[in-house]
């Protein structure tokens, strides 16, 4: 079935721009959304989603009230959620396997809003900007098209992409907005900033840089944050990058040099230092176990 706009469908596009002149409602809300400033998210009522990740829940849950995510330049962030049962789901999607993503994300909302009748599938999309590479376009037009595949009816509410998210600051391109929050009590999606990226949050950075595939990362029905098991070959070479200066590792670590946070390189140097200090993944899954995390009492992830 078809992705949906106002009730209409959405026909293939060639370009972000053309979608935009065919829906200019979709660049009007666009436009509203970015007028926001972002919030700073509590990290007591918080699920905060990595690249390559995504997680979900219903209004239900006891643990999470804000699904968020952020650091996003080329990367899209996808929110889904079903009005009737008010099952959400947060993806941060960076390309790497769009097509086999999107099913994901429709069916961890669908399989948690069974045998709800009343409402519909609505579809909140923000990232990318008008990077050098036409990295953000590609990656645009992928996910509307993988989104148009679904069997489902599904509504797009925002459409904060690429072209819209995109400002000019000193010549250089950045995106608007970089993160993005939904209380999945109220389905209120809205730019937020993040100071945790817990829990794990070393662990789940290296399971991506090393190639890890899109991953779910929430038990809802147990309120608990599930990391791994995972793999990964031991390369003592990345060690290289270590002593490298900023502009380096932007220029060959990153898909967006120029635009990305404050905090890009830090994080790279701390991810990889990680993989060092841990060749081998097994010993951080004890019998190949996950890690478990659930909330406690004063609010923090505990790991079980």
């Amino acid at each position: 079935m078809p992705l949906l706009t106002q009730n209409k469908r959405i026909e293939r596009v060639n370009s972000v721009a053309e979608l935009f002149s065919k829906s200019p409602h979709l660049k009007e809300s666009a436009k509203q959304f970015l007028s926001s400033s972002p919030e700073s998210v509590d990290p007591k009522q918080l699920l905060y989603v990595q690249q390559r990740e995504f997680a979900s829940t219903t209004p239900a849950d006891n643990s999470v009230s804000i699904l968020g995510s952020d650091d996003a330049t080329t990367c899209h962030l996808v929110m889904l959620r079903h009005t009737g049962s008010g099952a959400t789901c947060l993806a941060h999607c960076d390309g790497s396997s769009t097509w086999t993503e999107v099913p994901l994300i429709v069916n961890a909302v669908t399989s948690k809003s069974n045998p709800v009748k009343e409402g519909r599938l609505e579809l909140h999309l923000v990232g990318g900007f008008d990077d050098d590479r036409k990295t953000s376009h590609s990656l645009s037009l992928s996910i509307l098209a993988a989104f148009q595949k679904q069997k489902e009816d599904i509504h797009l509410e925002t459409c904060c992409i690429t072209d819209m998210n995109d400002v000019i600051t000193e010549g250089i391109h950045r995106p608007v907005v970089y993160g993005i929050g939904v209380n999945v009590k109220t389905g209120h999606v809205f730019p937020a900033s993040f100071e945790y990226r817990g829990p794990a949050e070393e662990l789940r950075s290296a399971r991506t840089f090393s190639g890890g595939q899109m991953v779910e990362v929430y038990d809802s029905s147990r309120e608990l944050v599930k990391i791994g098991p995972c793999r990964w070959t031991p390369n003592n070479d990345m060690g290289f990058w270590l002593s490298q200066d900023d502009e380096t590792i932007l220029q060959f670590l990153s898909t967006s040099p120029y635009a990305e946070p404050p905090h890009f390189v830090q994080h790279i140097k701390s991810t990889i230092q990680f993989l060092l200090d841990h060749p081998s993944a097994d010993g951080l899954f004890p019998g190949g176990q996950p890690q478990l995390y659930r909330r406690s009492e004063e609010g923090h992830w505990k790991r079980v």
